[in-house]
């Protein structure tokens, strides 16, 4: 089982493994976590808004800070079809992430944002002695965010927010040379902007709903990504083309209040992953189209939180998303994913006037992905599995 060392800054969010549609993650160590994510676009119950819908600011008083930590435990074995050759192990394993969001109040009308994070991207450590130790040992592609925005309220009822992603995008490919068996690594650095547009409604005290936008990242690495395939020592260029691009996005979340203990939460959303279909894949000398046919990804979730008293809530989520393969017997080796299943369960605590802090662990369940190609190499991620558990704090100024 494979440890893997997100980079050093501190800061970096969960760029690792993505089951949740595509290689995009929803858990980024907030509240959000024991909701499944359900209502994120909507709640606005601390800074974490300028991240998950900027509009949401307008709600909130004064300076906040909300500072957000987590560790996952991805169980993720790749079984390989022939049984002769040795196999990585769990591609996965322990994976740290940390996040921090900052809300001030120019008016009651007008705030300004920070957000750093990272919620998009994957990392896959592959065991050093397995049989595709010459194509690939490590494969990494994430993305770290930093995004100043803004919030205006335009009357009791709507609220409108943008937010600007200064997008730093790290890939880093590491594989045995054929010849010596020494582990080289290639690696490249990007920054590329993106666009978050967002939008709250409030009818009335009882509900609200929000809306928000998210542009296409358009990362350029400059790593050749071809190794040999054992035993021929054939030349293959992995099809990576995909995870250096994050799609366009859409969600709508809503937020209603049942009663003084009691409220709802739920979402619907969507990404632009058959953006992405075309990829090339370079074998020897020629190259074909790729055969990794991806679709758009659809995500729903509901959710539910209990104000149990006047300082402690509890919250509970379940969330299902669509996979981005149109075939999941027809996957990529180094872009696994699929369908999932995910269930949070969390709860917050007011510790006074200004501060408080809460606890969340949720479960992911994704269906398998069957690798076909290259055939020497062929095999399945078989019951993927992700264990998420995360702090979180907020502080009022």
């Amino acid at each position: 089982m494979a440890f893997i060392p997100i980079v050093s800054f501190i800061f970096v969010g969960a760029a690792s493994l993505a089951h949740a549609g595509g290689l995009y993650l929803y858990e980024i160590g907030t509240e959000d976590l024991g909701l499944a994510g359900a209502g994120t676009a909507a709640r606005a119950q601390d800074a974490s808004t300028v991240f998950s819908n900027p509009a949401g600011m307008t709600r909130l008083d004064g300076k906040q800070l909300t500072l957000g930590a987590q560790v996952l435990y991805g169980d993720l074995p790749y079984e390989l079809d022939n049984r002769y050759l040795e196999g990585p192990g769990n591609v996965v394993g322990w994976l740290p992430a940390a996040s921090s969001f900052y809300s001030h109040s120019i008016s009651d009308d007008f705030k300004l944002g920070l957000a750093l994070y990272g919620n998009f991207g994957l990392s896959l450590g592959f065991d050093d002695n397995w049989a595709g130790r010459n194509l690939v040992t490590e494969a990494t592609m994430m993305g770290l965010t930093l995004q100043p925005a803004l919030a205006y309220r335009i009357n009791k009822m709507w609220s409108v927010g943008a937010g600007l992603g200064i997008n730093l995008g790290v890939f880093s490919l590491s594989r045995n040379t054929l010849r010596t068996g020494e582990e080289v690594t290639l690696d490249d650095t990007d920054l590329a902007p993106n666009a978050k547009l967002g939008v709250m409604f409030e009818p009335c005290q009882y509900a609200r709903l929000g809306l928000t936008y998210t542009s296409e990242v358009d990362y350029e690495f400059d790593v050749d990504a071809s190794g040999n395939l054992p035993v021929s020592g054939m030349p293959w260029t992995l099809p990576i083309d995909a995870s250096v691009d994050a799609p366009q996005q859409v969600m709508l979340s809503t937020v209603l209040v049942l009663n003084e203990k009691w409220s709802l939460l739920g979402n619907i959303g969507w990404q632009d992953w058959s953006s992405f279909s075309d990829l090339s894949v370079n074998v020897g000398p020629a190259t074909r189209s790729s055969s990794l046919e991806l679709q758009d990804t659809w995500h729903g979730a509901l959710g539910t939180q209990y104000q149990m008293t006047a300082a402690t809530r509890l919250n509970f989520g379940v969330a299902y998303d669509t996979s981005m393969y149109e075939n999941q017997d027809n996957t990529s080796l180094t872009m696994p994913a699929g369908a999932a299943w995910r269930f949070g369960i969390g709860a917050q605590q007011q510790l006074n006037e200004k501060s408080s802090i809460g606890v969340a662990f949720e479960y992911l369940m994704s269906e398998d992905a069957t690798v076909p190609a290259p055939v020497l190499l062929a095999g399945s991620y078989t019951e993927p599995e992700m264990f998420f558990m995360s702090v979180n704090y907020s502080y009022r100024f």
